[in-house]
C-alpha cells in the first residue's frame, strides 16, 4: 500500500482513538464511577465488544454520514478525521463528555464550505434532530427502566451480598452491549468519510468468506477505538460515573442499557426493515451522540429523584461543549484543508 495512503488513514486512526478515549466513559463511566467494576476489566470488555459491533453492523450509519458530505479525496477524509479528533481531544483534556458525532458533522460541513460542496440540507435535518431526540429518549427510557426495577428491588428478598453479585453481572452485560451498540453507531464517525474512496480490495477466505473493504476499514476503526479506551478514558468515566450525579450500582446499570438501546435503535437495519415492512416511520440510521444519550439517562434518573441531586453546573459545562464542538471541528477542518491544499499542494476533492 502507498506510504501516503497510510498517513491519510492514520487521521481515520486518531479520531476513532478520540471516539475510545472519551466515548468509552458512555459505556462503563458509571460502573467503574460506582466502584462495581475495575477500569481495567470495563476497558478489555469494551474493547472487545465495540470492534464486534463495528465490524457486524456498521455499515447503516455510516451510508447516512456519507450523504451529508461526500467527501472525495483521501487528503479531504484526512483533514475531516484530522478536525474531528482534535476536537474530541482538546475537551477530552478537560474531562467532558463531548460527541464524536457532532464532531465529525462539524468537520464535514467544514469541508462543503472550503470546496463549495452542496450540503445535503435534509440530510442534515435528520441529524440535527437526532441530537435533541436522542437525549429526552434516552431519559424517559432511563426513567421507565428506573421505576421498574425499583419496585422489583422493592419486593426481592435476595441478601444484599447476592444483590451485589447480580449487579456486577448486570452492569457488565450491559456495558458489553452498550460497547457492541457504539461500534456499530459510531464507527461511522471513525472511518465512514473513507469508505467511498477505501483503498483496500475485498478479501476472499478460503472462497467461502468475502471480508469487504468496508469490514476492513471498520476493523481498523474499532481496533483505534479500543486503543483510545485503554490509554485515556478513564478520565471521562469518572465525569460521567461520579460527578455529574451520585449513582447506586442498579441506577448507573440503568442509564448504560438507556444509552445502549437508543445507539441500538438508530443503528440497527433490521428494526428500520422491519418497521418499514410494517408500513410504520423508519427509526433514521444516524450516528447519534452516545454522550447526549448517557448524559441524558443520568439528568432522567435525576429529575425522578427530584432534580436537586443533579451537578447542573457540570451538566451546564457538558451542554456549552456539544454546542462549541461543531464549531471548532468545522474551524479545523478549514484550516486544516488550506494548509494541505495551499503548503502541500495536495488536493483535497476531485
Amino acid at each position: 500500500m502507498d506510504l501516503s495512503i497510510v498517513i491519510f488513514l492514520m487521521g481515520g486512526l486518531f479520531l476513532g482513538w478520540s471516539l475510545g478515549a472519551n466515548d468509552a466513559a458512555n459505556v462503563f463511566g458509571t460502573a467503574v464511577g460506582t466502584r462495581m467494576i475495575k477500569f481495567k476489566t470495563a476497558a478489555a470488555v469494551c474493547s472487545l465488544f465495540v470492534i464486534l459491533g463495528a465490524i457486524i453492523s456498521g455499515s447503516g450509519t455510516t451510508e447516512t454520514l456519507g450523504n451529508l458530505g461526500a467527501i472525495d479525496a483521501l487528503p479531504g477524509a484526512f483533514a475531516a478525521c484530522i478536525a474531528a479528533g482534535l476536537s474530541v481531544y482538546l475537551m477530552t483534556k478537560f474531562g467532558l463528555p463531548v460527541s464524536t458525532t457532532q464532531a465529525i458533522v462539524g468537520a464535514i460541513i467544514g469541508w462543503n464550505l472550503y470546496t463549495s460542496s452542496a450540503i445535503n440540507i435534509k440530510v442534515l435535518v435528520t441529524i440535527l434532530s437526532t441530537w435533541v431526540l436522542c437525549p429526552i429518549i434516552s431519559g424517559l427510557i432511563a426513567m421507565l427502566f428506573y421505576v421498574i426495577t425499583k419496585k422489583i428491588a422493592q419486593n426481592s428478598k435476595l441478601h444484599i451480598l447476592r444483590v451485589d453479585a447480580y449487579t456486577r453481572t448486570a452492569l457488565l452485560l450491559a456495558g458489553a452491549f452498550g460497547a457492541y451498540s457504539l461500534g456499530a453507531n459510531n464507527i461511522a464517525n471513525v472511518i465512514g468519510v473513507f469508505v467511498p474512496i477505501t483503498p483496500f480490495a475485498d478479501i476472499n477466505i478460503l472462497n467461502i468468506l468475502v471480508f469487504s473493504s468496508k469490514e476492513q476499514l471498520f476493523l481498523l476503526g474499532g481496533l483505534a477505538i479500543a486503543v483510545g479506551v485503554f490509554t485515556y478514558s478513564k478520565k471521562v468515566m469518572f465525569t460521567v460515573g461520579n460527578d455529574l450525579l451520585k449513582m447506586t450500582p442498579i441506577a448507573a446499570f440503568i442509564v448504560v442499557i438507556a444509552h445502549s438501546i437508543v445507539l441500538f435503535l438508530f443503528a440497527s437495519e433490521g428494526i428500520s426493515d422491519f418497521l418499514h415492512f410494517l408500513n410504520l416511520p423508519a427509526i433514521p440510521l444516524v450516528p447519534v451522540s452516545s454522550s447526549q444519550a448517557v448524559v441524558g439517562a443520568v439528568i432522567g434518573i435525576g429529575l425522578l429523584k427530584g432534580g436537586k441531586e443533579v451537578k447542573w453546573s457540570i451538566a451546564g459545562k457538558i451542554s456549552i461543549g456539544w454546542i462549541t464542538l461543531p464549531i471548532m471541528a468545522a474551524f479545523i477542518s478549514i484550516i486544516t484543508l488550506f494548509i494541505l491544499q495551499n503548503i502541500f499542494n495536495l488536493g483535497i476533492s476531485l
